[in-house]
């Protein structure tokens, strides 16, 4: 019997590291493209690999490991967003002082005016954009048009219907559009060709 449960251990880590640890960095790219923090993207990264091996019997060996991963993925940031979303908002009295400090000696070093000056000038519209997009338009995209994930893969992972996802993602990158055309015809002065 020990020697059964250890084989199917070695087995375990075998799939583990052969089929699921190859997918960080595209998991933590979406992890990171939802969260936008690099804390939370790592506990959502650290938390589907732990869900996977704890349920990696229920995984099909060599079959779609990364959409398997990304749908782990994807539930757990639905689920933590949910919770978020229902909980009060909490201020973090140590974070808060951090913060103060950090800002009275933002200004004590030198300044490179030229930096300042394009980051400002290059701001991050597409990314303002896609926040503004409600989480199942973001995720979406980012599954599409960032990992390149086909329709049915998408389906899969996000479990709906193969129109729903064409559907969603029609949408998002209309809405993605808008705001866009908007943000250069203020920008740029160039005519908005919505009107």
């Amino acid at each position: 019997m020990v020697k059964e449960l250890t084989i199917m251990q070695n087995s375990k880590d075998a799939i583990f590291e052969r089929e699921f640890l190859p997918q960080i960095d595209a998991l933590y790219n979406f992890a990171y493209n939802l969260t936008r923090n690099e804390t939370d993207a790592n506990d959502l990264v650290q938390e589907t690999y732990l869900k996977a091996y704890k349920f990696i019997e229920s995984y099909r060996e060599n079959t779609n490991a990364k959409a398997w991963l990304f749908r782990i993925l994807k539930n757990t940031f639905i689920n933590d967003y949910r919770k978020r979303k229902n909980r009060p908002t909490q201020v973090d009295y140590e974070e808060n002082v951090l913060f103060h400090q950090e800002s009275d000696t933002l200004f004590s070093g030198s300044l490179d005016l030229q930096e300042d000056m394009f980051s400002a000038m290059m701001g991050d519209e597409v990314t303002l954009a896609m926040e503004a997009l409600k989480v199942d338009f973001r995720i979406v995209i980012l599954l599409s048009d960032i990992e390149g994930f086909s329709y049915e893969e998408i389906a899969e992972i996000i479990n709906v219907p193969i129109g729903t996802v064409r559907s969603r993602l029609f949408r998002a990158r209309n809405m993605l559009k808008e705001k866009l055309q908007a943000y250069a015809a203020a920008k740029y002065g160039i005519a908005d060709k919505r009107n």
